[in-house]
């Protein structure tokens, strides 16, 4: 796999032109699955691993990695399939999502394709909340599934959008504050209404950026336009970076504050949040940061 990543410093510009890198795997069978490259620090054969007593059964063991420990997820098993049988005959995706390192237990990695989000497609309806797919999209004829890595990390380690005194994110407003909030992950739009919520904020919820700036345009015929918007970056159809040049470059929704809130590496978007127009950018997922970087927007922008 060596050389599979090179390079990834120059695919930066594909960020905010509703593009991106897919790396292509496989669980042990037929169907491939698909990762975002900027979500991928490097791929490996699988390390010797040491196994821990007690642990989840989905995580392998740890290995130690540029001086970091790293867990060593079992992709296929976390998602309910068969685990890989043979360790040392596979390979470790190590990734970043909400501030933590680990790496993914794979079968096999094919290669990298260049796509734009437009062809990556919402899963099917009525899959249900077990379901671990958060967007498709078709290589040569297969159907490559996205995997909604924040409900498998959520699985494996809890989740918390408890705030700690939500009371001080209250503000005196006669009128809650609404916010539109924009993820195509289940599991990150449950945080984030949770914590909007707990401070008596109302949110209101899209699964992807088309449907968002929808929602956006229906609520300007209506006359109840929100007060800001949450969205993550990574989304099929439309990116979060898009959306938000499409709020700026709407006469009517231009003002609008904008959070982009994502797990991707924050390299990446401190840059990006410039060019785009976005006012915020905060990584997922810590509920009382969340709630302080929503305060001071509004605050800022004379909201509350």
């Amino acid at each position: 796999m060596a050389g599979l990543l090179d390079g990834v410093d120059q695919r930066t510009n594909l960020v905010g032109e509703n593009r991106l890198e897919l790396l292509m795997f496989r669980l042990g069978g037929r169907q491939r699955y698909g990762i975002n490259v900027f979500k991928i620090h490097e791929v490996i054969q699988c390390p010797p691993l040491n196994r821990m007593v007690h642990s989840n059964p989905m995580v392998c063991g740890i290995t130690h990695l540029r001086g970091r420990t790293i867990p060593v997820i079992d992709l296929a098993k976390a998602i309910g399939k068969r685990g890989v049988d043979k360790c040392e005959d596979a390979f470790v995706i190590v990734t970043e999502y909400n501030r933590s390192i680990q790496g993914f237990l794979v079968s096999n990695v094919e290669r990298i394709i260049n796509l734009n989000w437009e062809e990556i497609k919402a899963p099917p309806s009525g899959l249900g909340k077990n379901s671990y797919m958060t967007a498709v999209t078709h290589v040569e004829d297969d159907m490559v599934e996205i995997i909604d890595v924040e409900k498998v990390l959520a699985d494996l380690v809890g989740t918390l959008a408890e705030l700690d005194k939500p009371e001080q994110y209250r503000g005196g407003s006669q009128q809650p504050v609404r916010i539109l909030v924009v993820d195509d992950s289940s599991v990150a739009r449950n945080q984030i209404t949770r914590t909007l919520e707990q401070m008596g904020m109302q949110p209101i919820v899209g699964k992807n950026g088309r449907e968002g700036l929808q929602l956006l345009k229906d609520m300007l015929g209506s006359g109840q336009l929100v007060d800001a918007v949450i969205s993550d970056v990574e989304m099929p159809e439309m990116d979060g970076y898009t959306l938000t040049q499409e709020i700026r470059q709407n006469e009517q929704l231009r003002q609008l504050p904008v959070l982009l809130h994502t797990s991707l590496s924050g390299v990446f978007n401190n840059a990006m949040i410039k060019k785009v127009g976005a006012d915020k950018f905060v990584p997922k997922f810590q509920a009382d940061e969340l709630a302080k970087e929503v305060v001071n927007l509004l605050q800022e922008k004379q909201i509350l």
